[in-house]
């Protein structure tokens, strides 16, 4: 048994265990050890009939069931819990060994787990895992940073059991250090940003356009078929259309609007803020979440202003066009602003990313995966080295045919007063974002008014201040 079990997982909850599962499913030798002998019997159960999974409740007999050297990874909550995990494995391994986080680490934990466990000997790169439950059991996206060398060693276990697009698997080699977990922090920043989005369309449809349950699913199901087409709008349209056994109406009009989160999307505009990327619509949906939880206060708010009287202009279906355009418009601008904070991160922390590489494996088995991924793909495949995804000939075609449609529903939606916060930060965004000259000098006139901050001049080197007031 000693060298039976060529992987191992640490942390066998939903995640761990079907990731497992698939991995066994593709023939390969593979061991999972948790403390809890419930999730140990679980994963009996689901395994039935496969001999090649086996379950441990005891950490130095896992340790010892697996071949060397020892490639052992971690699907554990994040923070405290990875370091106690590792303290405890570390006496149990040898050099040469390695060990993967594969949870949501924040990528500054990562890189300081690197240099802690390069002086052990021991291998380590932290790897982001996409696609919830059912894509850790049948394939899900990964993006794996850290130790090249290391990587290699599990590499054809992960191309097995990832996602698959065209046949190109949805894993590869991210880059150095945290560059793994960097690159999944930024997906799930792109994931609140479009979550978002989608729920203002909602939003819109029922409170201004005043669409009965029946026609939005049936809206968000042609969408789901068209060039919207992604796992978020195929949930969002499956969502509004289920009803609890016994129910006449939708679950959905059950369920409380306080959004939880588990702060990926914070990671991300916080550290975007300091490699001064601007990514509003992620910044705007976290910010929304945070806002969902001031229930009592909105009721309040909500007493006191009452809702201004919707005044849409246009027909119907008119309305349903513009929004399908503005979602796609706005779809676009939340994947690059993501992709404009990977490149700034890459030359900040010498990361190299490959876009291409990362808009490829995030077309399948990802939360953010869409048709559009495609049109990314190609679009860093044409120009590996493009600054910024608006920039890309093809993808200007595409904003400019959406543009008018998404002025044309803001417009009405701020005009009856219906929040569309993430929309409307994308529209902002655009446009500041194709101004030649921004009213930026002001503010510098302002800074140098009140402060002597100084100013630069056009076309004149150096710093200048001016005594703006007499003394």
């Amino acid at each position: 048994m000693g060298d039976k079990y060529t992987f191992g997982i640490i942390g066998l909850g939903t995640m761990g265990r079907n990731l497992l599962l698939n991995m066994a499913d593709h023939n390969f030798m593979v061991a999972g050890h948790d403390k809890d002998e419930n999730k140990i019997e679980l994963l009996g159960k689901e395994s039935a009939g496969k001999t090649n999974v086996k379950g441990f409740s005891q950490a130095n007999e896992f340790i010892a069931s697996l071949q060397k050297p020892r490639a052992v990874m971690l699907l554990v909550p994040a923070g405290k819990i990875v370091d106690n995990v590792i303290q405890e494995l570390v006496p149990l391994l040898d050099k040469g060994d390695l060990i993967i986080d594969g949870g949501n680490s924040h990528f500054t934990d990562t890189n300081r787990r690197v240099v802690e466990l390069k002086e052990k000997g021991l291998h380590f790169f932290g790897m982001g895992i996409s696609g919830g439950e059912e894509g850790a059991r049948k394939g899900p996206s990964m993006m794996p940073g850290g130790d090249q060398q290391a990587y290699k060693v599990v590499q054809p276990i992960f191309e097995a059991v990832a996602a698959k697009v065209n046949g190109d698997p949805c894993v590869t080699y991210i880059g150095p250090g945290a560059s793994g977990h960097f690159v999944k922090m930024v997906h799930n920043g792109i994931e609140y940003g479009i979550m978002q989005l989608i729920a203002e369309t909602y939003e819109m449809m029922k409170k201004g356009l005043n669409l009965p349950d029946e026609k939005i699913h049936s809206v968000f199901r042609q969408w789901s078929e068209g060039r919207l087409k992604s796992f978020l709008i195929e949930i969002t349209r499956d969502i509004l259309a289920f009803k609890a056994n016994g129910s006449d109406h939708l679950l959905i009009h059950d369920i409380k609007d306080e959004a939880k989160s588990k702060g990926t999307g914070k990671w991300t505009s916080q550290v975007a803020m300091d490699l001064v990327t601007p990514l509003n619509v992620i910044d705007s949906a976290v910010t929304m979440r945070d806002m969902s939880k001031y229930k009592t206060l909105r009721g309040q708010a909500a007493s006191i202003y009452g809702q201004e009287k919707v005044t849409l202009i246009g027909s119907q279906d008119d309305a349903i066009q513009a929004l399908e355009a503005a979602l796609y418009f706005s779809t676009i601008v939340a994947y690059a602003q993501g992709m404009h904070l990977l490149a700034q991160a890459s030359a900040e922390y010498k990361y190299d990313l490959k876009m291409d590489r990362i808009a490829l494996i995030w077309r399948g088995g990802c939360i953010i995966r869409s048709v559009f991924l495609e049109d990314m793909y190609q679009a860093f495949k044409r120009n590996s080295s493009l600054p910024h995804l608006l920039l890309d000939k093809e993808i200007q075609k595409t904003i400019s045919g959406t543009l008018g449609a998404t002025r044309s529903i803001l417009s009405s939606a701020i005009t009856s007063g219906i929040a569309m916060p993430a929309h409307t930060a994308a529209i902002s965004y655009f446009d500041s974002f194709k101004s030649e000259r921004m009213p930026s000098n002001l503010i510098q006139a302002q800074r140098d008014y009140f402060g002597a901050h100084t100013y630069e001049l056009i076309g004149k080197d150096g710093v200048h201040h001016t005594q703006w007031f007499a003394k």
